[in-house]
């Protein structure tokens, strides 16, 4: 044997002709290919944490109870519907038996379409094995949705006859034979068998059920679709007696009766399911939008993409000084949120909405410090200098891909505490999953066409049953409204609610217009305007789509903010002024513009055009940030399509020719002014006591207040005072930026382990069935002698088996020397066992290259690469049988 690696074995499918039908999932996992065992672990990534040893670990690593649970939550409705169905199957079941469930005696054809699909579904996520003729479902999965008493299956059917009749007393039985006319037999196992074949058989079990009285028929009907238990008295009405006597009641306590599978699926006419849904409900377009109009539906969401980043700009612009302080647990307080809400003007739901998505997008953040507050990050100071539609795209695809769930923020979590904005509650892994989706799903339309919301919630209810409490199956994997109170009338469970919420906030954001997908929010996805997404329902843990991948972020990104550019208005350069004072911005201002008239004026009215205010106060602010009264003549001047009213000149002059008489500086604090006569004035106002006025000059008076209260109180009272330096200067006043030290955008919460790439994946495949065949590979007995002239080579055959008993061989240290040195000769492979530096121990095949100075270097078949072995950790050899291998899994 050389020292390259075997070929990789060809899948074979499982109990195929000549292999024999597979005895444990580990055997059927070694029937498949590599494709196949790839497909598996894409599928259900949380195997490879860590990476199993062979596929014995792998089979046993996919039957555990998480796995397993975690595996049944991302199915589709109709393939847990078929699982469901495997459950109260006899196992092994053919694909007929599991048809005949699903499709009921009168057949149904998207049944027989769609069940080919769901069992190759069943078997690659390795829930189930077997051929056809003999489909088994994984224990654990069997264990969890077999109906029971304590956890009651969505198939509404009860136990089997065997189960109900276990602990009853044969004379009891023969009771039930002899009232259905049939011969006693000699044994219960007899009897049971007896009942059962009377109640599978279509033909006397309708001749009994004629014999029937009509009211235990009526008991029938409410008993066959499940729950299957009832309640009875000791002395029952004669129409339960008779069911209790023909056993089609049979005792589960000694007050509760329940109604045979067997007899329950003649009722039904076979089927397990009441309504099968083997084909995805679509989604239809809502009657309120008519379709065709997407250059209506782009205008929209331009329209809202704008007042996005307006929104956003005036909140953090706002918390420009400093923002809020940060709760002890963490998060918004509700007094906080609300006086955000109140700047915004908007409701406080959404005012956490842009907070929570500024913060997604890494724009604001704790600061850090003793008093901690939240402040702008200096992330926010580079997005301000993008053009509009990258500074949207940025915050669409933070949305987008955050696990940050604000529609959460008031409600209540399980200790029935309040849930903040900012907090660190409001992660949910599914979130970013459902916002995906329910794009997806609308990209399935035409443009310009908007859903039904309650189609969308339908498709997905379908897509995860089990995740949004579509189905319960009692495996405990429901998400329920986790607890974070909705509203009455609205859906119950998390993800449903996300995809309503996903629903708003896309609108909010200008990824939808008027409920419609815009071309920005395709491009988001990594569709064209005009494309259209198949609808087709996603793979469980299928590789994450473009717009969620590091990759294709970027691009998609470029792609979005490059739909958006052409839809948004150009900003403006000039403003409206009116004699009123007030000037109207009929757009969107340049950056420059809108900051100095920000300053200049308050802001009175938002909308298309936005009011802006000029008051004395507004005036002041800008003398206070270093501006004269000529600049804000050259400003108006400069910006103004229409002539500057007298009424503004004159309101710019009066406030610069008063600001600055009086001058404060501290002393604690002092009043200066020229005009002596203005401070006996100041001295003489009877509100101006609380400020502990006294004179120390004719023109300086002296204050306890402090500088800043002085201030303000002289301006309370219609003074315009001017702070001063210890030089005697004006201070210049500007907002004075806080920022928080550089930091991350949150990092999402993964909902389970990531799905792995191509190279992960064949790089785990590759070392599990080298792990496979360390472990499987069948060695020479020990002392058996090889035939003279014959070198030992590979294969399997009827050796000691110690390999797969999981023994190590052991050998003294001169025959494990002699062993390699031959083995280096022959260019053979051998079987060791070896102990790592941490004490280790484990089983290898290698093929001995060099024997040196204690060690040997050998082609590692187990790790697939070349590696060096110290002798002294080799615990011993033994050469592999001779015989060929039978079994065509084993390379």
């Amino acid at each position: 044997m050389g020292t390259t690696p075997e070929a990789t074995p060809a899948a074979t499918p499982e109990g195929s002709p000549g292999t024999g039908s597979p005895r444990t999932l580990a055997e059927a996992l070694r029937h498949r290919g590599d494709p196949e065992l790839a497909a598996l672990l894409r599928a259900r990534p949380d195997l490879l944490s860590p990476v199993p040893g062979d596929l014995t670990q792998l089979a046993t690593r996919a039957g555990t109870r998480a796995s397993v649970v975690r595996a049944l939550e991302r199915l589709d409705r109709f393939t847990l519907q078929t699982a469901e169905a495997l459950a109260v199957a006899p196992d092994p079941a053919p694909r007929a038996t599991l048809l005949a469930l699903l499709g009921g005696d009168d057949g149904d054809p998207a049944v027989e379409a769609a069940l080919p699909g769901a069992v190759e579904a069943l078997r690659t996520r390795a829930l189930v094995w077997g051929g056809d003729d003999r489909l088994r479902l994984v224990r654990t999965a069997r264990e969890l949705l077999t109906p029971s008493p304590t956890r009651p299956s969505p198939t509404g059917l009860g136990p089997t006859v065997a189960e109900a009749t276990a602990g009853m007393s044969p004379g009891r039985l023969q009771e039930i034979l002899a009232a259905n006319a049939l011969p006693t037999t000699h044994d219960p196992v007899s009897a049971v068998a007896a009942l059962t074949a009377l109640f599978t058989d279509r033909t006397r079990m309708g001749r009994l059920l004629d014999q029937a009285p009509s009211e235990a028929l009526t008991v029938l009907d409410r008993l066959v679709w499940g729950p299957p238990y009832g309640e009875v008295t000791a002395s029952p009405a004669p129409p339960v007696r008779w069911l209790r006597d023909h056993g089609l009641l049979l005792p589960a306590s000694p007050r509760t009766v329940v109604l045979p599978r067997e007899a329950a699926l003649h009722l039904r006419a076979g089927r397990a399911h009441r309504v099968p849904e083997p084909v995805p409900p679509a989604v239809t377009a809502t009657s309120a939008v008519a379709s065709g109009r997407p250059q209506a539906v782009d205008s929209t969401a331009a329209g809202q993409s704008f007042t996005a980043l307006a929104t956003v700009e005036e909140l953090l612009q706002d918390w420009h000084e400093g923002g809020p302080p940060v709760l002890r647990a963490g998060g918004l307080a509700v007094r906080d949120l609300k006086r955000t809400a109140a700047a915004l003007d908007t409701g406080e739901p959404m005012a956490a909405f842009w907070i929570e998505v500024a913060y997604a997008a890494g724009l604001l953040a704790a600061d850090g410090e003793a008093d901690e507050r939240y402040a702008p990050t200096p992330v926010y100071d580079e997005w301000l200098t993008l053009p509009a539609a990258e500074r949207w795209a940025l915050l669409a695809d933070a949305w987008l891909t955050a696990t940050r769930t604000p529609g959460l923020v008031g409600g209540q979590d399980g200790k029935g505490r309040t849930l903040s904005a900012l907090g660190p509650e409001l992660d949910r892994s599914a979130a970013p999953e459902v916002r995906l989706r329910v794009l997806e799903l609308l990209a399935t339309l035409p443009p310009g066409t908007a859903p039904d919301p309650e189609t969308v919630l339908a498709r997905l209810r379908w897509e995860r049953p089990l995740r949004t409490g579509g189905a319960g199956t009692g495996t405990g994997t429901g998400t329920g409204s986790d607890g974070a109170g909705g509203g009455s009338g609205g859906p119950v469970d998390l993800r449903s609610r996300i995809a309503a919420w996903t629903l708003g906030e896309a609108e909010t954001l200008g990824i939808t217009g008027r409920g419609a997908l815009s071309a920005p929010g395709r491009a988001l996805l990594g569709y064209g305007p005009e494309a259209v997404a198949p609808d087709s329902t996603p793979p469980p843990a299928a590789p994450a789509p473009a717009a969620l991948t590091t990759a294709g972020r970027a691009a998609a990104q470029t792609a979005a903010a490059a739909a958006l550019a052409p839809l948004l208005p150009t900003p403006l350069d000039h403003v409206l002024l009116q004699a009123d004072l007030t000037a109207v911005a009929p757009g969107p201002l340049e950056r420059p513009l809108a900051e100095t008239l920000a300053v200049l004026a308050d802001v009175e009215s938002k909308g298309g055009a936005t009011v802006y205010r000029f008051t004395p106060g507004s005036v002041r602010r800008a003398l206070d940030a270093g501006r004269s009264a000529t600049d804000l003549h050259t400003f108006l001047a400069t910006h103004s399509r229409t002539p500057v009213p007298q009424p503004l000149s004159y309101l710019i002059d009066d406030v610069a020719r008063r600001h600055g008489h009086l001058r404060i500086g501290a002393a604690s604090a002092y009043v200066r002014c020229d005009d002596d006569a203005l401070l006996d004035e100041i001295l003489a106002d009877k509100r101006s006591q609380s400020l502990g006025l006294r004179r120390l000059a004719p023109t300086v008076l002296a204050a306890r207040a402090e500088p800043p209260a002085l201030l303000a109180g002289l301006r309370s009272l219609g003074y315009a005072p001017s702070a001063e330096s210890a030089e005697g200067d004006v201070l210049i006043t500007r907002a004075h930026a806080r920022r928080t030290p550089p930091r991350t955008p949150p990092v999402p919460v993964p909902d389970g382990p990531p799905v792995p790439d191509a190279t992960l994946l064949g790089a785990a495949v590759r070392a599990i069935r080298a792990g496979d065949l360390a472990a499987t590979v069948e060695h020479r007995p020990a002392g058996a002698a090889r035939e003279p002239g014959r070198p030992p080579g590979p294969g399997t055959g009827t050796g000691a088996g110690a390999g797969r008993q999981g023994g190590l061989p052991r050998s003294t240290s001169a025959e494990t020397l002699a062993t390699v040195q031959a083995a280096v000769m022959t260019g053979s492979a051998i079987w060791i066992g070896y102990v790592n530096a941490e004490g280790t121990a484990s089983q290898r095949v290698i093929a001995p290259v060099r024997v040196e100075g204690g060690f040997v270097t050998a082609y590692d078949h187990t790790a697939d690469e070349v590696r060096t072995y110290p002798l002294h950790r080799v615990t011993g050899v033994a050469e592999l049988a001779d015989e060929p291998a039978d079994d065509p899994a084993v390379p």
